[in-house]
């Protein structure tokens, strides 16, 4: 399920385009926003609710993960993106050859 949202006012005055895909447990807001230099960028942020404590009085709370995408990346990204989407698509068992970057980077990050 997606949503569309108008621009906001006050504290997400930065943000100029929204939109939101329900999906399960997990919620994805896409944004688009803008920095201080009038530079847009993209925000993305996975939201999934994480429930703990006792069954009949459980706690709720909320796992997020973001994004930022600016618009000097945007093409890179959205082709190794369409890339993963038809890898994942197509089923294959293994990487295609001609990668350009054959090791994936990884991060280990504590927020």
């Amino acid at each position: 399920m997606e949503t569309e949202k108008k621009p906001f006012e006050g504290k997400d005055a930065d943000i100029l385009f929204s939109r939101t895909v329900k999906a399960g447990q997990r919620i994805y807001y896409i944004d688009v926003k803008q920095n201080r230099k009038e530079e847009m960028y993209l925000s993305i942020t996975e939201s999934k609710k994480m429930l703990s404590g006792p069954q009949d009085m459980p706690q709720v709370s909320y796992e997020k993960h973001k994004i930022f995408l600016f618009q000097e990346d945007f093409e890179k990204f959205g082709e190794a993106l369409s890339d993963a989407f038809k890898f994942v698509k197509e089923g294959k068992a293994e990487a295609p050859e001609n990668q350009e970057d054959a090791e994936p980077i990884k991060l280990d990050l504590d927020f």
